[in-house]
């Protein structure tokens, strides 16, 4: 019984981060999404029509393309969350290798 308690701690923890890490990779793609639609005030700085500015490292600094070229995809959505997902995943994997989550009995 004790197993599968261990268990189904272990699997909550990891749905846990699982859902907060996916939840904060997804909020910066959707501020990015937003900044980049033509309608958003960022993108009108451009001040041409059917033109959006992309976000560069440096503020200063304007890339504006066409809005055709800038597309969401189908796949926008579940690529981060599935990565995000998988580092979990793997982290949690790496913790429970190294024994830190055990009970030491001596």
């Amino acid at each position: 019984m004790a197993r599968w308690l261990q268990l189904i701690r272990a699997l909550t923890w990891t749905v846990l981060l699982t859902l907060m890490v996916s939840i904060a990779s997804f909020i910066p793609e959707m501020a990015f999404v937003s900044a980049v639609s033509p309608s958003s005030s960022f993108s009108r700085s451009c001040n041409a029509e059917g033109v959006v500015r992309i976000p560069l490292d440096l503020p200063r600094e304007k890339l504006c393309l066409p809005a055709y070229t800038v597309k969401r995809s189908s796949v926008d959505f579940f690529v981060p969350t599935v990565f995000a997902g998988l580092v979990v995943a793997a982290s949690a994997c790496a913790v429970r290798s190294l024994g830190l989550w055990e009970n030491e009995t001596a």
